[in-house]
């Protein structure tokens, strides 16, 4: 019982280190995203060069949004990620 017991230990513990490796060399998304200020794109709004994207769950029912910004699902982003073109400056924003 003790042999078992200590295999088990040892498993954990390595699987435990494997996962705290993973998520320590993981990079971090946010730290890679560019962020704007409300000031930056109220001066950039209309541009022809920006596309601004209201990823909120309830988009459709917020109260407030950004005049000409799409909407779309942010759980399916695989869906229309490829219908902005990569030359423009994506705005994602949520709450």
């Amino acid at each position: 019982m003790n042999r078992i017991a200590g295999y088990a230990s040892k498993w954990l513990a390595g699987i435990a280190a494997i996962a705290l490796g993973t998520l320590l060399s993981a990079p971090s998304p946010a730290a890679e995203a560019p962020r704007m200020t409300t000031m930056e794109l109220s001066a950039a709004l209309g541009s022809p060069d920006l596309a601004v994207i209201d990823v909120r769950v309830d988009a459709a029912a917020a109260e407030t949004k950004i005049p000409g910004a799409a909407v779309e699902n942010p759980r399916d982003v695989a869906s229309w990620a490829s219908k902005y073109p990569k030359g423009k400056t994506i705005v994602l924003y949520c709450s």
